[in-house]
């Protein structure tokens, strides 16, 4: 089969490898239809996640056909149009059974970092993703969800992430109604954060990054209002200025360890790796928020340490809440908000690649070329 091969940092390429087979009697083997890159994929493209290995097939977001399954899976068979979590989950853990699919004790022999993701390093199990013709799927009996009739694909492939990522932002910050939240970030997991905020009662939702043509998206799709950091010399200033001289009542994190904003974190985060990561959204979620206010934390960052002001967090009386977010729980209602037109997952797709132009795609979205949110790749096989 022909799939994404990670050949070092900023070298993906497509290459001939083996087709995946059944290992296991809970296993299913899907034939893709469609994946997505990710901008937690940049963490990986861009060398900072530990333990990424060479030869590796990323991926994390797809749907496709099954086209076989073990012997003790009960809910797919062959011919199913599924889609697949990101999270790998067992189902049957201690965390799984309280609806922590992103938190599974079993996928992962790293367990007490995270769960096994689909394509995210040997910290996430070492599994290969989806970036693929073909997968192989573990515990297919609890992750894969049929794709209801009426959906678009284009849709059914962005509630494997982005859009359960972007609600259980919305929803770990706790908004209240009438609150004002801030996204740091207007990548796709922010966009969709700053959209699933309202449907949890904000009054105000405001959005920053520096590309202009992400932030005339944001206040297009959001709708928000927008704000190039690029212009603002103190952020927390800036937002309490905006906000009565209190702050934010919810700031969300929606970049992780690849943002900039700042010489001194892309040092030490990005160039040096003596942190996870740059953290300078962290940095401005927490001095921006109110007091006794919440942040909360979907960017991705590596398992390591950084240097945050936690003795502002303390202080300031701050929840901060963040995990992956747990997809098969949240999928119910998601469905739920697709079918009656409240969220427009595939409204966010730019781009449409064949599997073949992957390293193309890794750059153009890298690099923010051709005003790219959200490339999707279509393998051969799965047109």
């Amino acid at each position: 089969m022909l799939a994404a091969d990670y050949r070092g940092p900023g070298r993906v390429r497509v290459s001939s490898k083996p087709d995946p087979v059944i290992q296991h009697p809970r296993d299913a083997i899907v034939r893709v239809t469609r994946s997505c890159i990710c901008g937690s994929d940049l963490h990986l493209y861009h060398g900072l996640v530990p333990d990424t290995r060479v030869g590796m097939t990323f991926g994390h977001e797809f749907c496709g056909i099954v086209e076989e399954v073990g012997s003790e899976v009960q809910n797919l068979k062959p011919g199913d149009h599924v889609l697949v979590p990101f999270n790998i989950a067992c189902g049957q853990c201690h965390f799984c059974k309280q609806g922590l699919f992103g938190n599974c004790h079993e996928s992962n022999p790293q367990a007490t970092a995270v769960g096994g993701i689909f394509g995210y390093s040997h910290t996430a199990g070492g599994y290969d993703g989806g970036q693929a013709e073909y997968v192989r799927v573990p515990y297919a009996d609890v992750g894969p969800t049929l794709i209801p009739d009426w959906m678009d694909p284009d849709d059914a492939v962005l509630l494997t992430d982005v859009v359960p990522t972007g609600y259980q932002a919305a929803e770990m910050g706790g908004i209240q109604m009438g609150d004002t939240v801030v996204v740091f970030g207007a990548g796709p997991v922010g966009i969709m954060a700053a959209r699933c905020a309202w449907l949890f009662g904000a009054g105000r939702v405001i959005v920053i990054d520096r590309e202009e043509y992400r932030l005339d998206f944001a206040r297009r799709y959001c709708p928000a209002e927008v704000y190039n950091f690029e212009e603002i010399e103190d952020m927390a200033v800036f937002i309490k200025k905006l906000t009565d001289h209190l702050g934010a009542d919810v700031c969300i994190d929606a970049v992780g360890g690849d943002a900039s904003g700042s010489a001194i974190r892309t040092l030490l985060g990005k160039k040096l790796k003596l942190e996870a990561g740059s953290s300078i959204p962290l940095h401005w979620a927490i001095n921006s928020v109110k007091k006794g206010g919440i942040v909360s934390i979907v960017g991705v960052y590596g398992p390591t340490g950084n240097m945050i002001p936690i003795g502002n967090v303390l202080n300031k009386g701050l929840t901060v809440r963040a995990n992956q977010a747990s997809v098969k729980r949240l999928l119910p209602r998601l469905i739920e908000h697709v079918r009656e037109g409240r969220i427009n997952p595939k409204e966010l797709i730019t781009h449409r690649v064949p599997l073949e132009d992957v390293g193309d795609a890794y750059h153009m979205f890298s690099a923010k070329l051709d005003e790219c949110i959200k490339p999707v790749l279509y393998p051969n096989r799965g047109r």
